[in-house]
């Protein structure tokens, strides 16, 4: 994928970290709705250890999102797909956000919008992020 700078960035490099995939384009008008829901949740809990990956699926190209991006003063990390998308997060319909814990594995998915900035997602991703990351866990 590549980043709004046009930067390429391997998903595989986010490996080890909790991964909040949503998966969007600038046309889809529940996708907008469920943005700065989205940011208010990055703002709260992204990390080293909580990757947020946004990635657009618009077909018109970067700089259309570029601006849709810095109009709508999200911060949050956009990504393209500059290849083929896994088949494990091919969904019907977008917005379709995917949850990856630190080991790869798809541990909750939501297709359609949703509220996310909640109590709930963000203990969820708190709690994912720190079985990685507290050495006094015990392992299961």
């Amino acid at each position: 994928m590549k980043d709004v700078e046009g930067r390429v960035v391997s998903f595989e490099s986010l490996r080890g970290k909790v991964i909040f995939l949503n998966i969007w384009a600038t046309w889809c008008p529940p996708c907008i709705a469920e943005m700065p829901n989205i940011q208010s949740l990055y703002e709260k809990v992204g990390s080293e250890e909580i990757a947020f990956v946004m990635l657009s699926v618009d077909r018109k190209g970067l700089d259309k999102v570029k601006k849709f991006i810095a109009r709508k003063g999200f911060t949050f990390p956009v990504y393209l797909p500059i290849s083929q998308i896994p088949e494990e997060f091919n969904s019907p319909s977008i917005p379709s956000t995917y949850i990856i814990s630190p080991e790869g594995k798809i541990v909750a998915q939501q297709s359609g919008m949703a509220e996310y900035d909640t109590p709930e997602m963000r203990n969820f991703l708190l709690k994912l992020a720190k079985k990685t990351t507290n050495p006094l866990t015990p392992a299961k």
